[in-house]
Parts: C-alpha cells; sequence; structure tokens
C-alpha cells in the first residue's frame, strides 16, 4: 500500500507571522525563504554541493549507519552573525530520550559555506522573523546549524530517529534542501499541549517548516530508497535567546 503524500499548506509572505502566533508553526515555500532572507533561491542552492561532503554521525545509538552531519554555532544579533568557537552540541535527555545527555563534537560546517553572503543572509532573515515574533528587535539569538544527509544505504533511513519531539529552544527551521530518489520523508508537526496535527512532505528545495518549539513537537518519518543512493537533505536551523544549550 503506497502512503499518501499531501501537499505542504504554505503560508503566504503576509501572513507568516499572524500563522506562526495562531498555530506555534509556519510552512515557508522557497521564494517566501528567499523574500526572508533577501536574496534569491538560486543563491541559497549555492550551498547544496557540501551535502555531499558529510563525515557519519559517529553517535547514532540505535547502529545505524545512515546519517552524516555538520555543525556550526553563532550568535545573531543586530543584524549582524557573529562566529563563536566550535563547540559540542548538547541536549538534556528530557528533549531527547535517545541522545540527550551526551556531548556530541560533530564536525564543523565548512568555512567556506558560512563565508558566503546567502549563508548569512539566511540565518540573520530568520533570526529576524523570531525577534518580530517576540516583540524585540534587539534579542540576541544563539544558533545552533545542522547539516543533515540521511541516505537507504542499509535500506531505511531516520531523519527523526529520537521519535517526535521538541529541542528545547526557542524557534527551529527544518529546511529542506534535497531529496534524491526516496519515498517516505513526511513531516509531522503536532500541539505540545493537545489533539492537533498536521501531516506533509516537503518537497520544493530550500522550504522549510518554522515551529514555535515551546509549542508544537515535530518529527520526520522513515526514509526507504526508490533509487540507489537514495538520500534526503536538509538543515536545521535553532534559535535560543538564552544562550546555547551546554551540560
Amino acid at each position: 500500500m503506497t502512503t499518501p503524500s499531501f501537499v505542504p499548506p504554505l503560508t503566504p509572505p503576509d501572513q507568516v507571522l499572524a500563522t506562526v502566533h495562531r498555530q506555534g508553526y509556519a510552512v515557508l515555500a522557497a521564494a517566501t525563504v528567499g523574500a526572508l532572507a533577501g536574496c534569491a533561491p538560486k543563491a541559497l542552492r549555492a550551498l547544496e554541493p557540501s551535502w555531499s561532503d558529510l563525515p557519519p554521525d559517529a553517535y547514532l545509538k540505535d547502529g545505524g549507519r545512515y546519517r552524516r552531519r555538520r555543525h556550526a554555532s553563532c550568535i545573531a544579533e543586530a543584524g549582524q552573525l557573529q562566529a563563536v568557537p566550535h563547540r559540542a552540541h548538547w541536549q538534556p535527555v528530557a528533549y531527547n530520550a535517545l541522545h540527550g545527555g551526551m556531548e556530541r563534537w560533530f564536525e564543523p560546517m565548512l568555512a567556506a559555506d558560512l563565508a558566503l553572503p546567502a549563508w548569512q543572509q539566511l540565518v540573520l532573515g530568520l533570526a529576524g522573523l523570531c525577534s518580530r515574533l517576540r516583540g524585540d528587535a534587539q534579542a540576541r539569538w544563539y544558533v545552533e546549524a545542522h547539516q543533515f544527509r540521511i541516505d537507504t544505504t542499509d535500506g531505511i533511513g531516520r531523519p527523526t530517529p529520537e521519535g517526535a519531539h521538541r529541542d528545547g529552544v526557542d524557534f527551529v527551521a527544518v529546511v529542506l534542501v534535497g531529496r534524491h530518489g526516496i519515498k517516505g520523508g513526511e513531516t509531522r508537526v503536532f500541539e505540545a499541549q493537545g489533539p492537533n496535527g498536521q501531516r506533509f512532505t516537503l518537497t520544493e528545495p530550500w522550504s522549510l517548516l518554522f515551529l514555535d518549539d515551546a509549542r508544537v513537537i515535530h518529527e520526520s518519518t522513515p526514509i526507504q530508497p526508490l533509487d540507489a543512493g537514495g538520500h534526503r537533505d536538509t538543515l536545521v536551523l535553532t534559535f535560543r535567546a538564552n544562550g546555547f544549550q551546554d551540560a
């Protein structure tokens, strides 16, 4: 039986703030993301080659070999992006029952990517959205970036092996960079304190799901190959107002 693929409920550009305020999340088309960042989607696609050079995730507790990733941290404030020394990614067990409570030292994102204008515009554009949602134009955001490739070398890949979860931050952007030769990878988002939820499949490169992490939980379903080498590439950006999460 084929799993149906539901069309993403795209939010018009002029309704992003209202939609996040109303339901805790919004789904943005690539053109809306580009407008938010102040650059064309074509400029964002200049980042894509590095997804083919991600090292394996050595911390998967389920023994899987399906995930590759890099990590970076920075601070966004007053329209400026400040790099910080490479640091471990850490989450409490309360937010990640599978991988929480451990320092995970992933390989850093490539300096060439972090220097691209489109990268900085994307992060600052999303940080600006976070500030508008909080009603504080001077807010400082502690940002973590995660490049992921989930592959199907072993027959199945799990984008969120920890299951439906929150990240322990203020806001999250889950960006689809690309999907190639796969089925599955459905995005699911649910109220954290209620029964309502929605499911859909992101297919357009550089479209994204933007989340208020306190109000909703999210997950992506496993992927299976349609072609040899099938994989799904994403960029996850988290924004936290009160410092980075540290052990």
